[in-house]
């Protein structure tokens, strides 16, 4: 049967690419910018190389896409077949990507329904997927949007980085700036709180800082069937095992996903960067 109403999304749900095209979901990339030289997330640039300009504190920035790249993709949504678009970004708060949907689902031949999903990473991944998943079953547009909606508001995204420093550059520490006096002295433990970075407990070492937000992921997944993902920028290894430990103590867990963030989360967390995405079903 074909799906009557289409999915699309940004870069920044870090999608693996086959779950992305086994479910027909169009992504539209942010750009970044390193030293001047402008990018498409997940097309010209990798993880690696802006993980490397980071620590080289060579200037990095993000740019959302323009209003007439999403308008390209809900013409070709329509030239598809498609009856509708749910378009399903990263927090408003976080980017202008989800205003330039709005922009250009204005002035779509079809209807556009976009979601601000107030969260990023595969918080926004698993909306997406599940707005994927309830269209394939034949829901309507706003029983998709909807859907999208509720996973995404149902998630938790806790995450830890080396340093803020980098979310100060980017302009993106939010409420986190609290931390900022004592950066040296801490390793920060965060969340997506309201669609912003918001501070959730200060500890002393690396090591505090991973068990603390596993015993966090533990504790919120409990014994609800949830899918989590483990995201990290240039520390596999210890995504790995951090991994390994929530599927030994989440009772009920259905998909596990490992792996590393793209440019545009890492420009802002860098090298360092570990994150826990826990998604009821």
């Amino acid at each position: 049967m074909d799906v009557a109403v289409a999915i699309v999304t940004d870069s920044t749900a870090y999608l693996p690419e086959e779950l992305a095209d086994r479910h027909g979901v169009t992504v539209v990339p942010l750009q970044i910018s390193v030293a001047g030289e402008v990018s498409e997330e997940g097309v010209e640039i990798t993880a690696a190389e802006t993980a490397r300009a980071l620590r080289q504190w060579r200037p990095v920035t993000t740019s959302r896409p323009s209003p007439e790249r999403f308008a390209g993709a809900y013409r070709a949504a329509a030239a598809a077949g498609a009856t509708g678009v749910v378009s399903v970004h990263l927090s408003g708060a976080m980017s202008g990507t989800v205003e330039a949907a709005r922009l250009a689902a204005k002035g779509a031949a079809l209807p556009v329904r976009v979601v601000d999903s107030e969260t990023i990473g595969m918080g926004l991944g698993y909306a997406v997927l599940t707005a994927a998943e309830a269209a394939a079953r034949g829901a309507g547009l706003e029983d998709v949007a909807g859907a999208a909606a509720r996973r995404a508001r149902s998630s938790r995204s806790l995450f830890y980085v080396d340093t803020l420093e980098h979310l100060r550059r980017g302009g993106r520490i939010g409420a986190a700036a609290t931390l900022l006096g004592s950066a040296l002295m801490v390793k920060p433990l965060l969340s997506i709180t309201d669609g912003r970075i918001a501070p959730l407990e200060k500890v002393r070492t690396v090591s505090r800082a991973l068990s603390r937000m596993e015993e966090l992921a533990v504790q919120f997944a409990g014994t609800r069937d949830v899918d989590v993902a483990v995201q990290h920028l240039a520390v596999e290894d210890r995504a790995q095992a951090l991994a390994g430990r929530l599927r030994a103590r989440i009772p009920a867990l259905g998909e596990l996903h490992v792996g590393q963030v793209g440019p545009v989360i890492g420009a802002h967390a860098g090298p360092g960067m570990l994150g826990v995405v826990v998604a009821p079903r």
